[in-house]
């Protein structure tokens, strides 16, 4: 393997760098042990009768390239042995071992010179450990080619132990391979507009270029969220999965897509449903996902953590990547940087009084922290990893832009900002490429967008849930009493209850339980867990009879849909508006602001099993493209309405044009799509699929025997041990 620089006359250049940045670590090194032995008693560089100053730096600069020495080479396999263990063990056992190093180095000093208290080379060891990985990291810090040659080096050295597939000929003759890239929330509006503005130049090239990529959008179904849009896209059904949280009543559970325990389940539902593995069966890479995609290659895939046993490793990718002390610093440098970039941020934001605003303190800022710098750079070097070692597909999410857009906003500068540092991703990933022992297509996607606008509790004064006890007559807290949506509820329950009920004047009617009201985005699911079964719509107004017109009229709610005894499944809106979902259309009614293909998506989410009681989507302005989040969140996504609903695909041209396929498969009888175009998660992964056949030859699906797909348990990235069998992490 050939890198720049390399065999074109400057390699003395290269290597002239590489020998600096270890003198200059040395020096740095051996200034800190001195000024550790000056400042703690117990550690000590001199002879017990004293030492010249030039003996004394003598001895430190051998202490410390001893030091240096043995964690170069003894420490790699340290950790290795060491990801057996638990992850708090390991946490432990981290820095006696680097102490005992450190002790070792300081035997190796001539005359017996060093010495130091064991408790005490702990904390010289941490310290110089750290000092000298800054140091490192500092002087290469924005240096990819650097990077990249490291990469490589692991790369090699996992084929020469046989652990990975041999390369391909030098001249990259064979199949391709091809890297799905999930930028996760990005609409394709907002890809286009940075695009344009430059703030995405990685992605505006490919663009340009004649023979690059081209882009086109697809229309989510109603739940447009990771979860729905995820499973579909790699394990090619999302049937029953109408939120990103619902209740299933025969078991009394909420599942939550970002639940270990749900996104298994959730998984294990969609392989028994298509009877394949997913798209990755085939010598596949699944990175940061919420899903395993029958991936045999696993890090960072939460529905893996949930599972008990030897597949159970999706934290491989953390182990593996922070092995490295470089990457480590590199990180942790980044991750202070971000946390104080978004207390400014959010500061900045109070100060000009910014609106729409939510509270963004807490621990809010490690959260943020995580996703845009911890996420990224792990599945980052994951995916350099699996093109290093010639995976046939890889697919990874980077969730940094949702993240941020939920609290800042879609359009907001703070998200700006963060596809700024994605498109250097995707750079550093397209420019690996070339160096790769196999050609890689690089597919560039989205699992939803996000729409921006006040929260719900933040325009009305009260949440969703507030809103709905209210409507029924229930207790709601005292900041919610004073709003006028709440007074109004309780003035249409008096003259409800005051008003009998058609057929029931004799009799009271029964009282449920409170209601469960769960928020994903702007869609909202109320269910009865006293009512076995999907509640009516005659059972609802019999116990609370003003619940349906209160929460129809409000007006920050679009439309409900909920099961009528004599009408079938119906959509409520505004002013008495009800229409059976047969008849729903696009052009007039309740969705006639919601766009193409809206009543397509209400009918297909009518028929799950597990669809809620009353499923609410909040009003959507299409002036404005804003809608009203029922969670604390000023950009969202979860239901109908704006840019939340329209992703994006962007692909290389040699590939076959999706709306292509989509032609195809209408001519072999598939239903046509409403408006025409992309349309659902399922579809998708359809086309994903036939691209894989034309990188790679047919791809075997691997049938499900009770819980397939999984794949056998993850090694990490190229060089990089095993992980140890401990639970796992949210993708």
């Amino acid at each position: 393997m050939r890198w720049t620089g390399v065999g074109d006359g400057k390699w003395w250049r290269t290597a002239g760098t590489a020998l600096m940045r270890v003198i200059a670590v040395w020096a740095v090194s051996t200034l800190t042990m001195l000024a550790l032995a000056g400042a703690l008693p117990d550690f000590q560089l001199q002879s017990d009768d004293g030492d010249t100053v030039t003996r004394t730096a003598f001895t430190a600069a051998w202490g410390a390239g001893a030091f240096g020495l043995l964690s170069a080479l003894v420490w790699p396999v340290l950790v290795r042995s060491l990801l057996i263990v638990p992850a708090l063990v390991l946490g432990a056992l981290v820095f006696f071992l680097n102490g005992s190093l450190l002790l070792i180095a300081l035997r190796l000093i001539p005359d017996g010179r060093g010495d130091a208290a064991p408790e005490t080379a702990v904390v010289v060891a941490a310290v110089m450990s750290a000092v000298a990985s800054a140091t490192s990291t500092a002087l290469a810090v924005r240096d990819d080619d650097a990077y990249r040659r490291r990469l490589a080096r692991l790369a090699d050295r996992r084929r020469r132990r046989g652990r990975s597939p041999a390369p391909a000929e030098p001249g990259r003759d064979g199949p391709p391979g091809t890297v799905f890239l999930q930028l996760d929330g990005v609409g394709h509006d907002v890809l286009v507009g940075a695009a344009a503005a430059g703030l995405m130049p990685t992605v505006a090239r490919w663009l340009a270029d004649s023979s690059g990529h081209r882009l086109t959008p697809w229309r989510t179904d109603w739940s447009s969220q990771t979860g729905a849009s995820q499973l579909a896209i790699l394990h090619g059904s999302n049937h029953d999965v109408p939120a990103f949280r619902w209740y299933e009543k025969e078991t009394r559970t909420v599942m939550v897509s970002s639940r270990p325990a749900s996104a298994l389940e959730m998984q294990r539902r969609a392989i028994e449903r298509t009877r394949d593995g997913g798209l990755l069966t085939v010598d596949g890479a699944s990175r940061g996902n919420l899903f395993s995609g029958g991936a045999g290659q696993l890090a960072l895939v939460l529905s893996m953590a949930a599972r008990r046993g030897k597949g159970r490793r999706s934290r491989a990718g953390y182990f593996a990547y922070f092995s490295d002390p470089a990457n480590a610093t590199r990180t942790a440098l980044s991750f202070v940087a971000e946390v104080l970039r978004e207390i400014g941020q959010s500061t900045r934001a109070r100060a000009r009084k910014v609106t729409p605003r939510i509270k963004r303190g807490g621990l809010y800022p490690f959260i943020r922290a995580f996703a845009t710098v911890v996420e990224r750079d792990v599945v980052a070097a994951a995916v350099l990893g699996d093109m290093f070692a010639g995976r046939t597909a890889v697919y990874a999410d980077l969730v940094a832009y949702d993240e941020v857009a939920h609290h800042s906003g879609p359009h907001s500068r703070d998200a700006e900002k963060v596809l700024v540092r994605l498109d250097r991703s995707l750079a550093l990933i397209a420019k690996i490429a070339d160096h790769t022992p196999r050609a890689y297509r690089i597919v560039l996607l989205s699992d939803h967008g996000q729409s921006p606008g006040e929260t719900f509790a933040g325009k009305y004064g009260l949440t969703l849930k507030d809103l709905v006890r209210a409507g029924c007559g229930l207790p709601v807290p005292r900041r919610a009493q004073r709003t006028r949506s709440a007074s109004e509820a309780r003035d249409a329950v008096r003259i409800a209850l005051h008003r009998p009920v058609e057929g029931q004047e004799d009799e009271h009617p029964a009282k449920l339980s409170d209601p469960i009201v769960l928020a994903s985005g702007n869609l909202g699911l109320i269910s009865f867990p006293d009512i076995e079964g999907r509640a009516s719509r005659e059972q609802i107004e019999r116990s609370h009879p003003a619940l349906l017109s209160t929460l129809a009229n409000h007006p920050g709610i679009g439309f409900l849909l909920v099961r009528s005894e004599e009408h079938g499944s119906v959509v409520l809106g505004p002013g008495g508006a009800e229409i059976p979902v047969a008849e729903l259309t696009d052009d007039e009614g309740p969705l006639a602001d919601f766009g193409v293909g809206a009543a397509a998506a209400v009918r297909r989410t009518d028929t799950f099993p597990h669809v809620a009681d009353v499923m609410v989507n909040s009003m959507y302005d299409p002036a404005t493209g804003t809608v009203h989040a029922f969670e604390e969140q000023i950009g969202s996504h979860g239901g109908l309405g704006g840019e939340q609903s329209r992703p994006f695909l962007l692909w290389p041209r040699a590939l076959t044009d999706p709306l292509d396929i989509v032609a195809a498969e209408t001519a072999e009888g598939a239903p046509v799509p409403p408006g025409g175009g992309l349309v659902g998660a399922e579809a998708v992964h359809r086309v994903l699929t036939r691209w894989l056949q034309e990188s790679s030859g047919p791809q075997v699906p691997v049938r499900a025997e009770g819980f397939a797909g999984a794949g056998p348990a993850d090694e990490p990235f190229p060089g990089q041990a095993p992980a140890p069998d401990a639970p796992g992490t949210t993708a």
